[in-house]
């Protein structure tokens, strides 16, 4: 038997994935990579641990984290969940490890570990990686197609397009009548010029509040004081679930902060009964909230309150004031900034176009779709490898089970 050709198009995550999960005996790979490296993003994310995915293993609670793709992504997750891939590397020698916030990590704590694993199935099947390999156009010929790059011409009967979300490979997909959702960014952090954050960077609270009240969006998690303003989960998911808004408000608009994560009622209370527990204890010496000293003196001056006065000749007014700095802080966001080097997109292929059983296009005949040239994004923590990782499994389950 002839074995068919397949061209994957993009060694990042879902078509290396895809191509190690191919069965050698029927076909004959390439995949085609823009830059120097294949898996650059694997390589970077997480710091260079790579956070491989997220210890959620029921497809229902896991879709929650996508705020574009949650519905489709569904019958995607019954078929390969996290359990799927941490058992896929652990059986290839990948120790792999679930750290508090349920995100996982190799136990070697390298990106490397999880590169050397696809790389090393690949290789093994005698694939074909072709490094500086742009695509130019592709043309479908009557049963296959020609894809043109800039190192010469390969025919396929296969197609895997797997570029990430590059404008000129929208282009090659719009041409052949795919529509393209516009493009945002989506996890940025927050731009912020305010008198509580200044000077204060690396200063993280355990469980913080943002809410956007223009938009009635709220999010709760850790957060951290950055040079440029704000940052962490709590800041990250609010900028993926209203990315769209976001951008069309110019990133331009005013969050209320809670710095303690609890009501301004509980926390009038903690600092009622601390009061009354310590009458003789100095405001500035007082450990009441789970906040450093440095931060709580910072509120302290914005609220005029003296840090040697005794804390119960405090006024109601100045109880008052301590209390809103710390639980209903309003700031101005006055631009994003990219979240490490992790820059995400909300947008891409209209996900209509998609079909979920095997990431196939409805519009081009073996042709499948996978990655983020998809529109589908999630927040932080190892959801968007992991739609890459079973969007890429699928199209190899469904590739092998052809008869040609």
């Amino acid at each position: 038997m002839k074995k068919k050709k397949i061209i994957i198009i993009g060694g990042g995550a879902a078509g290396f994935f895809c191509a190690a999960n191919l069965d050698e005996a029927k076909f004959h790979v390439t995949i085609l990579e823009q830059n120097s490296d294949v898996l650059q993003k694997v390589k970077i994310s997480g710091g260079g641990r790579c956070n491989v995915s997220h210890a959620c293993f029921d497809p229902k609670d896991l879709v929650q984290f996508y705020p574009r793709g949650n519905k489709e992504l569904l019958s995607v997750f019954h078929k390969f969940q996290p359990g799927d891939t941490m058992e896929w590397f652990e059986n290839r020698g990948v120790s792999l490890k679930i750290e508090k916030d349920n995100r996982i990590f190799p136990e070697s704590n390298s990106s490397q570990s999880i590169i050397d694993a696809m790389l090393h199935d690949v290789r093994k099947k005698n694939f074909e990686i072709r490094t500086k390999s742009v695509v130019l156009e592709i043309e479908k010929l009557e049963h296959q197609y020609l894809v043109k790059t800039n190192s010469g011409d390969f025919i396929a009967d296969e197609i895997v397009y797997t570029t990430g979300s590059s404008p000129k490979s929208f282009k090659i997909l719009q041409k052949f009548g795919h529509q393209i959702v516009e493009l945002v960014p989506s996890l940025f952090t927050f731009n912020i010029k305010n008198d509580v954050l200044k000077d204060l960077m690396g200063t993280s609270f355990l469980n913080a509040e943002v809410s956007i009240p223009q938009l009635k969006m709220d999010e709760s998690g850790p957060m951290l004081i950055t040079h440029w303003g704000l940052s962490g989960p709590a800041i990250l998911k609010i900028s993926a679930w209203k990315a769209r808004e976001l951008a069309a408000m110019k990133y331009q608009f005013s969050i209320l902060v809670n710095f303690l994560g609890i009501d301004l009622e509980d926390a009038s209370e903690i600092f009622h009964e601390f009061r009354q527990d310590n009458p003789k204890k100095t405001i500035g010496a007082s450990k009441i909230f789970d906040i450093t000293s440095r931060f709580w003196h910072r509120i302290l001056f914005l609220a005029k309150v003296d840090l040697n006065k005794n804390i119960s000749s405090l006024s109601t007014k100045e109880i008052q004031n301590i209390l809103q700095n710390l639980c209903k802080n309003e700031m101005k966001v006055t631009g994003k900034s990219t979240y490490k080097d992790e820059f995400v997109t909300a947008g891409g292929i209209e996900l209509k176009e998609i079909n979920f059983k095997n990431m196939s296009s409805k519009i081009l005949e073996n042709f499948y779709i996978a990655g983020e040239v998809l529109n589908i994004d999630a927040v932080t923590g190892g959801f968007n490898f992991q739609a890459c990782w079973s969007e890429g499994f699928l199209i190899a389950q469904d590739l092998n089970s052809k008869t040609f």
